[in-house]
């Protein structure tokens, strides 16, 4: 009932003021438990693609959404709960990882539709990163649901991060055919089945969307770029603390040596 009403309300007006195009809808199926794995280029992700969907689609999202504390806190928990996010705490790495398996399952189960992220994290940088084989390829192998690949195309232009006004834009979304892992049924204990499926679907997401293909995960990309902006910052302070001790920093040391220079004959 929530889910419906939000679906109309938020879904409508994404559609109406973005205009999103979509391809290979018709690889969704009417009815029965599917994954969507998708490529993560933007927070709207989550709001683009059931929005151009029929059938309801649930994520899983950060347990904060949910908790917040005061009036603004309830809204967002409100919000989140309406739109079909389920929550999983992700204080601890492998209890954040059994709790979205387990939700993913439970969704499943219940013939609905569960959308997933392989990356784990959206990409720094817009290319695409290497999957994570745990819960993709575990509920896959746990529930038997076709896992259908999804790419997302330009939704990180919309909103770049530091704007405050979204871009109006046209974002699409590319659908691929289903794909069947029961070849793998009751391998889920083996690391390198569930890397080969994941990297299947990977590859599978890549073709959809275009992107260049990072065999690296999105979270070792983000903690590099951010290293590698700390080093460039303390580089830059570094160079300005030593121009203002030599006293060459600024224009006021310019005009001292232009005076210096004038004064003195050659």
């Amino acid at each position: 009932m929530i889910y419906g009403a939000m679906k109309f309300s938020i879904g409508g007006s994404l559609k109406l003021a973005f205009r999103p195009w979509v391809e290979g809808i018709e690889n969704i199926p009417e009815e029965g438990p599917a994954i969507l794995a998708s490529n993560h280029l933007s927070f709207s992700d989550s709001f683009f693609l059931p929005a151009v969907l029929d059938r309801k689609v649930t994520f899983i999202a950060k347990a904060e959404y949910f908790t917040s504390p005061g009036v603004k806190g309830r809204l967002t928990a409100a919000f989140f709960k309406g739109v079909g996010q389920l929550p999983v705490d992700r204080s601890g790495a492998r209890g954040a990882g059994e709790a979205a398996i387990k939700s993913g399952i439970a969704v499943l189960e219940s013939g609905e539709l569960f959308g997933i992220y392989p990356e784990g994290t959206r990409s720094p940088d817009g290319r695409l990163y290497r999957g994570k084989p745990g819960g993709l390829a575990r509920v896959a192998l746990a529930t038997g649901a076709p896992v259908i690949p999804v790419a997302m195309i330009d939704t990180e232009k919309i909103q770049p991060p530091g704007t405050v006004v979204p871009k109006l834009m046209r974002p699409g979304i590319r659908i691929g055919k289903p794909l069947d892992f029961s070849r793998y049924q009751g391998m889920e204990g083996d690391r390198f089945i569930l890397r080969s499926l994941t990297d299947e679907v990977m590859y599978e997401i890549m073709k959809l969307s275009g992107q260049e293909y990072v065999d690296i995960y999105a979270t070792a990309a983000k903690r590099r770029i951010a290293d590698e902006a700390k080093a460039e910052k303390a580089a830059k302070d570094e160079k300005a603390a030593t121009a203002a001790k030599d006293g060459t920093a600024g224009p006021a040391g310019k005009q001292d040596e232009a005076g210096a220079g004038a004064g003195t004959p050659e």
